[in-house]
């Protein structure tokens, strides 16, 4: 059994790959912040930011700074829906520092963005199940295996998180089957 103190292998690739994975599940919910703030970048600086990082790009303090700022974007929000696109964002360039921790908090480092996303569009839905399906079914046939391998040395995603922590599970739950 895996202890939080546990270190495991995380290689450059699988790095880049997962913070790749979550840009991509936060570019989806983009548009749903910039509804609501058109004029603020952050949010789409720090996907773009944590693009640039999947692709080859360095892990530099900029990096960082975009998760932050996107996480403050994601205050300023006017719709809930917008929140949680802007959450998404900075998950997204925050997937860059995950810890070789066998612990059950880097479980939100690694699907936090696609677990945000799908609740901004399922809020921006009216809470439609359909469209909440059909995001976490977007979310598994896009993640590469890097999200796969890295979870199975995880323990599972940890209880509460309100409905991006169920959101997190089930996400955890099907990407590890």
């Amino acid at each position: 059994m895996r202890t939080e103190s546990d270190k495991i292998e995380l290689s450059e690739r699988e790095l880049r790959e997962i913070a790749g994975y979550a840009a991509d599940c936060a570019r989806r919910t983009l548009a749903i912040f910039e509804q609501s703030l058109p004029a603020d970048s952050r949010p789409r600086d720090a996907v773009d930011a944590a693009h640039a990082f999947a692709e080859g790009g360095r892990r530099t303090a900029a990096l960082r700074q975009g998760a932050w700022a996107a996480y403050r974007a994601a205050r300023e929000a006017v719709s809930p829906a917008a929140v949680d696109a802007a959450r998404a964002a900075s998950h997204a360039a925050a997937a860059a520092y995950l810890h070789p921790r066998a612990s059950a908090h880097q479980v939100k480092h690694i699907l936090g963005a696609a677990a945000h996303a799908s609740r901004a569009e399922e809020l921006a839905s009216g809470a439609d199940p359909r469209v909440t399906s059909g995001t976490l079914e977007w979310a598994r046939r896009h993640a590469p295996p890097a999200v796969g391998a890295v979870l199975g040395r995880l323990p599972a995603a940890p209880p509460g998180g309100g409905r991006v922590g169920e959101l997190i599970r089930a996400l955890d739950a099907v990407l590890r089957a």
